[in-house]
């Protein structure tokens, strides 16, 4: 035990130190939890090779409460992993200590500065361990109970409880402060144990101070034999020095020079040298992923087939070569046609039910696990979880995301369902690639494509039967097109994708009658563009018609006109009405997204 009180002190002189060096910080939240996270990783219940931070058997440690970033980083000091010249670096430009954990930090799992995000990866890493890779291994997370106040958590509770993740282990610091005053329930710690229990839970309450009942807790908590475990702490904000204990009005302020050394005087250590050793893990045999020859389904010219029909017929041979794949969906299988690969392989599928938050989540702890997750919903619903998926983008994550029922295309179901945000929110994240492919062989191609991508990639997928326009040997690759109509008599070029290509087509036919003739582009690559493409259409015709079924900001036309290379005139057709119920066509015509509105434009474009 007093080994145990000289490391958490010598913690917490790190903690003071390294904010105070740096000016800024959350000290106060990181001492409340100096206690809980000393034991956890000085006391044999986390097991990791420091050496390997990426090792398959390590245990896993998140920080949801990303705040608490310097006590992350002082822990490793302590465990000789960094040294201290580079702690006092934290928060500095250029540091691998960032202000909240960040991938420049080999022993960071994810980035957890938005708050209510690191139990859902949590729940990604323990299904990995206990369902797929079949390791003993823990997930550990840390949890603030200011964020406890977030939805998602709930629904991590939930999903955890459902797939009987005893190797998932929550540690909520309940320090009763949140950044402007109490949190909603204080120090009511009775009523955080009903709540998580009713979750179905295996639930602790401790002293989070107390060396003994903290060891107690992680005891029981390693050896849970069906359920998560979650153990509640009653701590104190500040613990550690007296006059910032329990006192409101000092969240995410770093101490000043003269305060601080009234605080070292108070965490006296006679070893600053001391060193916190880390139990390691067991030793496993890596496993491989092998990836063999895939083998596409055969579509006629001329065959109708919706491309989300497609996507879920190219998944299932995907299964069929790569193990590493996951499918995750928002009970909407039977809508994006995944269930054609839960059904071949029901173990590397996982009902998220209508949760798109934590779903993303969850794929962001596959994915830092080696998995590559497909993850699918009506594209309308993605929109709810903006922020998981910009967390993902920093956590450098592998993720597929398939939004069906694009557009008003959709038909009867109306606006609440119809994605016209998609194609601007997914263009928005950095590193992203953005597909919408028109028919079944341009999808099934595309979708390998983004299997062998690396980093964030959305693909929109169609309701309706769509007729397959391409051969089996077209090629399609990320940053391309198909100019699928083309002549040295182009007058404007038609630009667009998806169900509009269609549209196009037909209206290609309609010029053609009246004399004149236009060159259409499928721009199936929407991030990257093929901006080769564009240049030539520029420089062969009259002017550019962007044709889309989605709303005009952050669209194909404004990524066309964006790109830096067109030099003609641009007109845009797209989704400018609130949408209604009504047939695919109603909608499209009412829109003016179909041929007779591409006709018109051209027209007068023409006659200019």
């Amino acid at each position: 035990m007093q080994d145990f009180k000289q490391l958490t002190t010598l913690v917490r002189r790190y903690v003071i130190e390294s904010t105070t060096m740096a000016g800024s910080g959350h000290p106060t939240s990181c001492l409340s939890a100096v206690d809980l996270m000393t034991v956890l990783m000085f006391g044999g219940y986390f097991r990791a090779d420091l050496k390997n931070p990426e090792y398959v058997n390590n245990d896993r440690l998140i920080f949801s409460k990303g705040h608490a970033a310097p006590l992350l980083y002082s822990l490793y000091t302590v465990a000789g992993a960094i040294d201290k010249k580079e702690l006092l670096t934290l928060r500095t430009f250029g540091s691998r200590l960032e202000g909240h954990p960040t991938m420049k930090f080999p022993y960071t799992e994810v980035p957890t500065g938005s708050l209510g995000q690191g139990l859902s990866v949590g729940v990604g890493m323990a299904m990995n361990a206990k369902s797929l890779d079949k390791l003993p291994y823990n997930t550990f997370v840390l949890l603030g109970d200011s964020e406890f106040a977030e939805g998602q958590n709930w629904e991590a509770l939930q999903i955890a409880s459902y797939y009987k993740l005893n190797n998932l282990i929550g540690i909520l610091d309940v320090n009763r402060l949140g950044q402007r005053g109490e949190t909603m329930l204080g120090y009511d710690i009775v009523t955080y144990k009903k709540r998580i229990a009713s979750f179905g839970w295996d639930v602790i309450t401790i002293d989070g101070h107390n060396i003994k009942a903290i060891h107690n807790a992680y005891k029981k908590a390693i050896h849970s034999k069906h359920k998560p475990f979650m153990i509640i702490a009653k701590t104190t904000k500040g613990k550690g020095i007296k006059f910032l204990e329990n006192k409101n009005g000092w969240h995410g302020k770093a101490l000043q020079t003269d305060e601080a050394k009234k605080a070292l005087n108070i965490l006296k250590i006679k070893d600053e040298n001391l060193v916190g050793k880390i139990k390691k893990p067991t030793k496993v045999k890596n496993k491989k992923y092998i990836v063999k020859s895939l083998i596409y389904n055969i579509y006629k010219e001329g065959d109708y087939i919706a491309t989300r029909k497609a996507y879920g017929n190219i998944l299932k041979h995907l299964g069929e070569i790569r193990n590493d794949i996951v499918v995750l969906d928002a009970e909407t299988s039977n809508s994006t046609y995944v269930q054609t690969f839960a059904e071949k392989y029901p173990k590397h599928f996982f009902e998220m039910f209508i949760a798109e938050q934590n779903m993303i989540s969850i794929a962001m702890g596959l994915s830092a696990r080696g998995k590559k997750p497909f993850i699918s919903t009506f594209a309308a619903f993605f929109s709810r979880a903006h922020d998981q998926i910009r967390m993902a983008q920093y956590a450098q994550t592998n993720i597929c995301f398939v939004g069906s029922h694009v557009g008003v295309s959709i038909g009867e179901d109306g606006a609440s369902q119809m994605g016209l945000e998609d194609i601007a929110m997914f263009r928005s994240f950095l590193g992203s690639v953005v597909l919408y492919p028109s028919d079944a062989v341009s999808t099934e191609r595309l979708v390998v494509c983004m299997a062998d991508y690396h980093g964030l990639s959305y693909i929109r997928t169609t309701r309706m039967d769509t007729p397959v326009i391409y051969s089996e040997k077209t090629n399609f690759k990320i940053g391309g097109s198909q100019t699928i109509k083309k002549s040295k008599h182009d007058v404007v070029t038609v630009l667009t994708a998806g169900v509009t290509v269609h549209e196009a087509l037909q209206a290609y036919e309609m010029l053609k009658q009246k004399g004149i003739i236009i060159r259409v582009v499928d721009l199936y690559s929407i991030k990257p563009l093929d901006l080769t493409v564009i240049k030539k259409a520029c420089a062969d015709t009259k002017a550019l018609i962007v044709v889309e079924d989605h709303y005009k900001e952050g669209g194909i036309y404004e990524a066309v006109c964006g790109s830096g290379v067109v030099t003609k005139p641009t007109y845009s057709l797209c989704v400018q009405k609130q949408p209604m119920s009504g047939r695919p066509e109603e909608l499209l015509s009412y829109e003016e997204v179909d041929a007779q509105a591409i006709v018109k434009q051209v027209s007068l474009v023409v006659h200019i």
